[in-house]
């Protein structure tokens, strides 16, 4: 009986063009192929500690925005050092992947998909050194490298069919005007200007002005600029947006919505900036049932919703009057429309709620 071919056993698991192009390959020179090598690691950091979040101080909070200081949360990497304050493990996972929060599917102690403060996930604190040589371009890669070491993270990533809510145009089409100026990038090397901050957004770096009446400006360069002022009688947020596309906007309203778990699409068609202002309700922040989850983004009560949570049910128009969401997007021309859309997930395989040790 001829002896079986040791490499036909070695690649029967392969397609069959994979193994007949390997056998053809040793055939011809007489030798076993060279074994592929090994990926290269990813980049890591020099050093970092991962810490649990202090208790949130609200009256230092609530002092600081008194005085026109916005509180250091969120990532911050500046030349060699990299921080990351007070964010949830999804927090992190949507930094080091350069995804959205609502694209990340894993246990709801991940974290809210809201911009808040609440919904009782565990915060962390990183400090980390980069390498000699290493750029701010670096850290995310970085910080994947720590999630997997340190909180054991496993991940993959898949296409599916989600329900979300369409951006559209109304029957009667837009009533938008069209920004005048367009936005301009800026040199985010450059120093903040007083009463400026630097920041690092899900969309990129950001300026922000807090104005003396209480409104927040945000700068984020070449994606325009927004202006948020809460009015606490009215219980609703102004926003008022310059050079922004549609699907910017759409962005926009998907992180006021990141609590009940409605994405925005942009299916508007409609390619130029706009200005744009809508008034929206801080029931439009509440996650869909009520519950103690609402509340305006950024400010106490926020987040609360799991990975899973569906838009569907919370599509159709509340009855939350002039300032309900879908009444101010009404009056631009426009419409929220449930929908089905192909959204790329990150799969949360596995992870720990409990860092190693440093």
């Amino acid at each position: 009986m001829a002896k079986e071919n040791p490499l036909k056993m070695r690649y029967s698991v392969r397609p069959l063009l994979a193994v007949c192009t390997v056998l053809a390959t040793v055939a011809a020179s007489g030798q076993t192929p060279d074994p592929k090598p090994a990926p290269d690691p990813k980049p890591a950091f020099e050093v970092a500690t991962v810490k649990p979040s202090p208790p949130l101080d609200v009256n230092k909070l609530r002092d600081d925005f008194a005085a026109g200081r916005m509180p250091r949360f969120g990532p911050h990497v500046d030349g060699a050092q990299a921080l990351y304050i007070f964010m949830t493990l999804r927090d992190l996972i949507a930094n080091a992947y350069d995804v959205k929060n609502y694209q990340i599917s894993g246990p709801s102690w991940l974290g809210g998909q809201g911009m808040g403060f609440g919904g009782g996930a565990q915060r962390f604190d990183i400090e980390a050194k980069l390498p000699d040589g290493a750029s701010k371009d670096d850290a995310p890669k970085m910080l994947q490298a720590l999630l997997e070491e340190r909180f054991k993270l496993a991940i993959h990533r898949e296409t599916q069919q989600r329900d979300v809510l369409a951006l559209m145009v109304a029957k009667d089409g837009p009533k938008l005007k069209e920004s005048a100026v367009s936005p301009q990038p800026f040199n985010d090397s450059d120093p903040p200007k007083p009463g400026e901050m630097r920041v690092d957004t899900p969309d990129g770096p950001a300026r922000i002005t807090r104005n003396p009446d209480g409104s927040t400006v945000m700068n984020l360069g070449p994606k325009g600029k927004v202006t948020m002022k809460f009015d606490m009688q009215a219980q609703s947020m102004i926003m008022n947006s310059e050079g922004v596309t549609m699907a910017a906007f759409a962005e926009a309203l998907t992180r006021m919505f990141q609590s009940s778990g409605r994405q925005v699409v942009d299916m508007t068609g409609l390619k130029g900036t706009y200005e744009v202002s809508v008034e929206i309700s801080f029931a439009d922040f509440a996650p869909p049932g009520g519950g103690m989850g609402g509340g305006p983004p950024g400010g106490p009560g926020g987040g609360g919703a799991t990975a899973n949570a569906s838009p569907a049910t919370a599509a159709s128009d509340p009855a939350g009057g002039a300032a309900s969401v879908y009444a101010s997007v009404k009056k631009l021309g426009l419409k929220l429309e449930p929908r089905k859309a192909p959204v790329e997930q990150l799969i949360v395989d596995h992870v720990e709620k409990t860092p190693t040790e440093d």
